[in-house]
């Protein structure tokens, strides 16, 4: 039965690259079924690829090729949580590295323009820390960060 609620991510063209991609990057993820358009449409022909259905981390997704002119934006990421700095780094490099591009505070977007936070455990404990200078301390360092260092939040909750 399919979910009620299924995140619906607009693509160029490369909804099926982009699932693939995911499913091969993040654990409890994978490509399920491709539709092909019945027949010609505004972004594409009958027979090119129109919806993609993927789970993303266990989240129901479609991947839409709905051609050009709706770029994602940063109002929409999903936050994935690390255990430690290898996964962080993994995962912050696979998108990157994959044609995606840094931005601040753990945040980076993938080549479709899909933003991302990758996210360490570490770093959502000390900004939980409940002495407001440990907290603070932490926030600042986070503040001058791209990829996200375990070990730099940890110095600065230590002080």
């Amino acid at each position: 039965m399919p979910s009620k609620n299924t995140i619906c991510l607009w693509y160029d063209g490369d909804a099926e690259e982009a699932a693939r991609f995911y499913a091969a990057t993040f654990p409890d993820s994978a490509v399920g079924r491709i539709l092909r358009a019945p027949g010609d449409y505004p972004a594409g022909q009958a027979g090119d690829v129109l919806l993609v259905e993927f789970r993303l981390m266990g989240i129901p997704c479609i991947g839409m090729n709905g051609g050009p002119g709706v770029p994602h934006g940063m109002a929409f990421s999903f936050q994935v949580s690390t255990a430690d700095q290898a996964e962080t780094d993994r995962l912050w490099h696979a998108i990157i590295d994959h044609g995606g591009a840094p931005s601040a505070c753990g945040w980076c977007q993938d080549r479709w323009g899909l933003s991302w936070q990758i996210t360490p455990r570490a770093l959502m404990d000390a900004l939980a820390d409940p002495d407001p200078a440990v907290a603070k301390r932490c926030f600042e360092a986070m503040m001058t960060m791209g990829k996200i260092d375990i070990a730099a939040i940890e110095a600065a909750r230590r002080g």
